[in-house]
């Protein structure tokens, strides 16, 4: 077997029988046989053995070795293990990080990130698989993949197909569902077996598409867009209520179809809404940020497809509980309804109404003598109320005094008369004088006269209102006169 570090290893060495160099002496010494001669037989490894001397043959030429590549399906464990693979354009490298090795950069490792990482290549005997183990990381940016998703998803954003508001809603109740997937992948099992488990009346019109590798993307929006174009050839509620865009997990290489501009154009276009389910649910795809719902795993979209079917089976199964409860419910209130009925019955039933009708006439016959004589003891009661209330008041006192009353009244009355009388002379007296005082006579008997027109009565007050030939009549305080209005002399200068 070679020195450790040597990177030669001669095979036959390990399946041969006997070292070569001995093989040869032998049969060197041996003479030749007339016959062909037997070839040696070789001894049987078990896979142990043959993983063991490959695992040191390894070991002994691979060590601290320094290898650059892109991170890709990076898996760290609840251990603190982190599994992951070192690829590049035409191979891929399996690592292990155990807990506690690649320092500070340990923390940077992702998917997409391009790394150099260095350690020793060993055997995993388990799995048969070679694989670097690492000890120390050095980050050397963002991976290409990762570079082009993020540049596609700003770009995309920008655009606002990202936008909650032209995103459409998924139907509660699905009849039709189109499928674009992988035919023979597990992500069109775990849905028909979801699917078939909890509501196997939803019916799915598949479009089988690869969805990985070179073409897939194109593939995958060709079939959207022909899932459109067949829903709205359909007659009238016969089209489709959804499109399922789905693939199993993988690394970013193995999604990067549904990172890729061709399907996210296909997916904002679609009259029909889209759901997303792609890989695992730590996987975000640019097919999930434009679809109209995106799910965690393709288990979950079937889910999401059927979730109003079993709540709608579940309230049915619940239902016949219901029903049976309220028909109970509701005999019991129409039983009690029924009784209150009865009993509403016996008490208005004529009969029942005639006999407590005689009751009554008992009843009064028996307590009329009662109330008669309580009446008759009330009578009694207040007429000797009555003649003890008379005797008190003594009517022939009252009246006598009411007599002498009427007499001193009769008295008074000439006088009182006589005395109103003289009051309203006086009175009257007084009236008079001052309407004599104010009487126009009084005036005339103090040496005035009063002159008016005789034919219209009225007062003369200016004489400067007079006409020639006017007759005039003047009053005195005894008698009358007429008088003629005669022109005036005109004096003498």
């Amino acid at each position: 077997m070679p020195a450790k570090g040597s990177s030669q290893w001669d095979f036959g060495e390990l399946f041969a029988g006997e070292a070569p160099a001995k093989a040869k002496a032998k049969a060197a010494e041996t003479p030749a046989p007339e016959v062909e001669p037997v070839r040696p037989v070789r001894r049987t490894l078990s896979v142990t053995e043959l993983t063991l001397g490959i695992k040191r043959q390894l070991e002994g030429g691979f060590s601290s070795v320094r290898v650059a590549g892109e991170i890709s399906n990076y898996r760290l464990q609840s251990s603190g293990h982190a599994y992951l693979v070192l690829k590049d354009a035409n191979a891929q490298l399996s690592c292990v990080l155990f807990r506690g090795q690649g320092g500070a950069a340990r923390a940077a490792l992702r998917d997409g990130a391009q790394v150099i990482l260095g350690g020793d290549v060993t055997v995993y005997e388990p799995r048969g698989q070679y694989q670097l183990r690492v000890d120390w990381v050095e980050v050397q940016g963002i991976g290409a993949l990762q570079a082009a998703f993020e540049r596609l998803k700003a770009k995309l954003a920008a655009e606002g197909l990202f936008d909650p508001a032209r995103k459409q809603p998924i139907p509660s109740l699905p009849k039709r569902v189109g499928l674009v997937t992988s035919p023979t992948g597990a992500a069109i099992r775990d849905v028909l077996h979801v699917v078939g488990r909890r509501y196997a009346g939803l019916e799915f019109v598949l479009v089988p598409v690869r969805v990985q590798g070179a073409g897939a993307a194109e593939e995958i929006a060709a079939g959207i867009g022909l899932l459109n174009e067949w829903s709205a050839e359909q007659a009238d509620g016969a089209g489709l209520d959804a499109i399922l865009v789905t693939r199993g997990g993988g690394s970013l290489e193995d999604l990067w179809a549904f990172n890729e501009e061709p399907v996210a154009r296909a997916i904002a276009a679609s009259e029909v809404p889209v759901i997303s389910a792609v890989g695992h649910e730590i996987d975000f795809s640019i097919a999930d940020f434009v679809a109209d719902l995106r799910a965690a795993t393709p288990s979950a979209a079937a889910e999401i497809l059927t979730a109003s079917y079993v709540a709608s089976r579940d309230f049915v199964s619940a239902a016949a509980v219901r029903l049976g409860q309220f028909a109970r419910r509701r005999m019991e209130e129409v039983r009690d309804e029924i009784g209150r009925l009865e009993d509403r019955l016996a008490r208005v039933h004529p009969r029942r109404r005639l006999e407590t009708l005689a009751q009554q006439v008992d009843d009064l016959a028996a307590a009329m003598p009662r109330a008669v004589r309580q009446r008759l003891r009330i009578a009694r009661s207040t007429q000797i109320s009555v003649a003890q209330r008379l005797a008190a008041q003594r009517p022939a006192a009252v009246l006598s005094r009411r007599r002498r009353e009427l007499e001193a009244m009769i008295r008074r009355l000439p006088v009182a008369a006589s005395a109103a009388l003289q009051s309203r002379r006086d009175r009257l007296e007084r009236l008079g004088a001052g309407l004599r005082l104010l009487s126009p006579l009084s005036v005339l008997e103090r040496g005035y006269s009063l002159t008016t027109d005789a034919a219209t009565g009225k007062v003369v007050r200016d004489g400067a209102g007079l006409k020639s030939g006017q007759r005039l009549k003047t009053r005195f305080a005894q008698g009358e006169a007429e008088s003629l209005v005669v022109p005036a002399k005109t004096p003498r200068p």
